[in-house]
C-alpha cells in the first residue's frame, strides 16, 4: 500500500525522526512542512512554510495524487513558547505559541479534510502530536497546555463528526508521545528556577537517562499508520500505552 504522509516541523526532534523512519520503507512519500529542512531524499518533498504566523498553514495545498492508496497528515510542529507565569508573557510569543500548536491545526487538517475527506474512499489518517500537558496544569506552561487541551479537543471533535457521518476509513488520533530527547526539553532545561519550578524534575530526568528516544517515538507512530484499526475506539491517548516499550 503506497502512502503519502504530510508532516509538520520534520527539521528535528519527533518530526525528523518520524520521517526518517517512514523513509525507510519505499512503500512511503513523505512531503514535509516547516521552517527550515534537513532530509535531502528522492522520496521527501520539502514545503516551506511559517506555521507561526496567519498565512503559513493557509499556504498549504493537499492534492489528490491518485497513484497513493493511503494519506496521512501528522501535524507535529510545536512549541512550548516562554517559560514564564501567566502576567510575565509577551504577547507576540502567546500569539505565536497559539497560532502554530493550535491554529495552524486546524487549518490544515480542515484543508486536508478538503482536500480529501468523505468524498475520497481512500484510506486517511490524521494524527496530531500532543502532550500530556494537555490534561494535567503546569507551573509556568499555561499557554502550552492550553493549546494542547485544545488540540486533543479539537481530534475527539473530528472523531466525533466521522462517526455522525460514519466513514470508518478515515481516522483521527492526538497521541501524547511522553518525555522525548528533543530540543523542546533543553530548553525546558534552561529555565530558571524563579520562572519555573519544576525544572530541577526535567534536569534530573535528563541526567538520569529517562529520556525517551525520538526514534522509540517514530517506530510506533509507523504502527499506527501501518494498523490503524489495532488503536480501536482509542482517540486521544499516550504512546507509552501503545505498542512496544524499548
Amino acid at each position: 500500500m503506497r502512502t503519502k504522509v504530510f508532516i509538520t516541523g520534520t527539521s528535528s526532534g519527533i518530526g525528523l525522526a518520524i520521517a526518517k523512519q517512514l523513509l525507510l520503507s519505499d512503500t512511503y512519500e513523505v512531503v514535509g512542512i516547516g521552517r527550515r529542512h534537513t532530509i535531502s531524499h528522492p522520496r521527501y518533498t520539502a514545503v516551506t512554510a511559517d506555521l507561526s504566523n496567519f498565512d503559513g498553514a493557509r499556504a498549504i495545498a493537499f492534492e489528490a495524487d491518485s497513484s497513493f492508496s493511503k494519506i496521512v497528515l501528522i501535524n507535529n510542529a510545536g512549541r512550548i513558547g516562554a517559560i514564564q507565569r501567566v502576567g510575565s508573557l509577551a504577547h507576540d510569543d502567546i500569539d505565536e505559541t497559539v497560532h502554530l500548536n493550535l491554529t495552524s491545526v486546524v487549518q490544515l487538517s480542515n484543508s486536508f479534510m478538503r482536500a480529501f475527506g468523505p468524498k475520497d474512499e481512500r484510506q486517511q489518517i490524521i494524527l496530531n502530536i500532543s502532550s500530556g500537558a494537555g490534561k494535567n496544569p503546569i507551573d509556568a506552561w499555561s499557554v502550552y497546555c492550553a493549546t494542547k487541551a485544545g488540540l486533543d479537543m479539537f481530534t475527539k471533535c473530528i472523531r466525533e463528526e466521522l462517526n455522525v457521518l460514519n466513514q470508518s476509513h478515515i481516522y483521527a488520533f492526538s497521541v501524547a508521545p511522553g518525555v522525548v530527547d528533543t530540543p523542546m526539553q533543553q530548553h525546558i532545561r534552561a529555565s530558571l528556577q524563579e520562572d519555573f519550578s519544576r525544572v530541577d524534575y526535567f534536569q534530573n530526568l535528563h541526567r538520569d537517562g529517562q529520556l525517551l528516544s525520538p526514534d522509540l517515538i517514530s517506530q510506533k507512530v509507523h504502527l499506527i499508520l501501518e494498523h490503524p484499526k489495532q488503536v480501536g475506539e482509542e482517540v486521544v491517548f499516550s504512546l507509552k500505552d501503545f505498542g512496544i516499550n524499548k
